[in-house]
């Protein structure tokens, strides 16, 4: 939407997406009182219309064939096989429109032997390896695997299913047809284990938990500091060398169990011990604006709050706010795309529930079933 699409969110009367019950917080209306619009279903909701039907009836299957005979793509997440029996599945729609790009998002896919299992990113994390690289190794305090912050696995497969539609409009330019894209929360959550795979798949390595350190590249990781934590990423020999000069120790970068990133690795704890007892000394803004000054890849470990509060996070519009139906303004992420000649654009506020209900079936020249 923040594209140019028109995006319709079809939802179930009465109730409609089950993520806007997920709450509190729930957006405060223009009456300074907490409305019914949960924060997390205005998080991924920005710039669609919404469409308030009845899939379950004959009335409502033929609104989404009307949709469908002028629409470029079709988005579902019902479990595999649970639109066939409204006939509203690829093999059925693409008969009304063969240019229909059709994507189904589940959490095991299309195939296989765990095609018929509900998903939930949760489940996915943990069952595609995710939860066991994430987190303290057991034998640190806090140690166990741990999910992620938000929903990785969903978010990741929306950015996947978007890469899949979008090849598969580009290919329709030249064939003129349509195809079915079918994404599935494990499948991508297995694949963005990148180099954690490779480590096993190549060198038969299974990675462990390693709390916020690096498996390949040291030092890679938060430390502790006089009155919190920084991150420091040191991606190489030089940077190295730099950021030891910095801790008073210049000396490493020729020590022969350090001058090297695969020495670091195997020399990991003993260095990262020595680190930790320098890093102590001083607070993290001293060492961020020492490691700034010399070209040592550092950082703070933000909250939220500061997140959206960083001069970086503003200048680059990552804070956007919007007149949302009830009245009052929302403020929400901005778009992460920055394209020169066309830029995004902020056209609509999540909508309430069966918001435009009314507008589509208009331009279809319906009656409300």
């Amino acid at each position: 939407a923040d594209l140019g699409a028109e995006v319709i969110k079809v939802e179930r009367p009465g109730q409609g997406d089950d993520t806007r019950h997920w709450g509190p917080p729930y957006m405060t209306g223009a009456d300074g009182e907490p409305s019914s619009e949960s924060a997390y279903f205005l998080a991924a909701n920005r710039g669609k219309k919404s469409l308030a039907l009845d899939i379950t009836t004959p009335e409502g299957q033929q609104v989404i064939r009307e949709l469908v005979s002028d629409a470029d793509i079709l988005i579902e997440n019902f479990k595999t096989g649970g639109l066939e029996k409204y006939g509203l599945d690829y093999a059925s729609l693409k008969e009304v429109n063969p240019g229909l790009v059709y994507c189904s998002i589940t959490g095991f896919g299309q195939t296989g032997p765990y095609a018929h299992r509900p998903g939930y990113d949760a489940l996915i994390q943990a069952a595609g390896g995710l939860m066991s690289i994430t987190g303290e190794a057991d034998d640190k305090p806090g140690g166990g695997p741990q999910k992620i912050g938000v929903a990785l696995s969903d978010i990741m497969t929306g950015l996947y299913a978007t890469v899949g539609i979008l090849a598969a409009v580009s290919e329709r330019e030249q064939t003129g047809l349509g195809q079915h894209v079918d994404l599935a929360l494990l499948d991508v959550t297995a694949a963005t284990l990148a180099n954690q795979a490779t480590n096993y798949l190549v060198g038969g390595m299974v990675p462990g938990r390693l709390g916020s350190a690096h498996p390949s590249i040291v030092p890679y990781q938060n430390f502790p500091t006089a009155d919190g934590f920084c991150v420091v990423a040191v991606g190489n020999d030089d940077q190295f060398a730099r950021f030891a000069t910095v801790l008073g120790q210049p000396e490493w970068s020729k020590d022969p169990h350090y001058s090297s990133n695969r020495r670091r690795v195997e020399n990991r704890d003993t260095l990262c011990a020595l680190i930790s007892d320098i890093l102590r000394t001083r607070p993290t803004a001293w060492w961020l604006q020492q490691f700034e000054a010399n070209g040592v890849p550092a950082g703070p470990i933000n909250t939220i709050d500061q997140v959206f509060s960083d001069q970086q996070i503003l200048a680059r519009g990552m804070r956007i706010s919007m007149q949302h139906s009830l009245g009052a303004t929302v403020e929400l992420p901005g778009n992460p795309i920055k394209l020169s000649r066309t830029p995004v654009q902020y056209n609509l506020a999540p909508p309430l529930l069966g918001e435009h209900t009314q507008e589509i079936l208009q331009a279809l020249k319906l009656r409300e079933p």
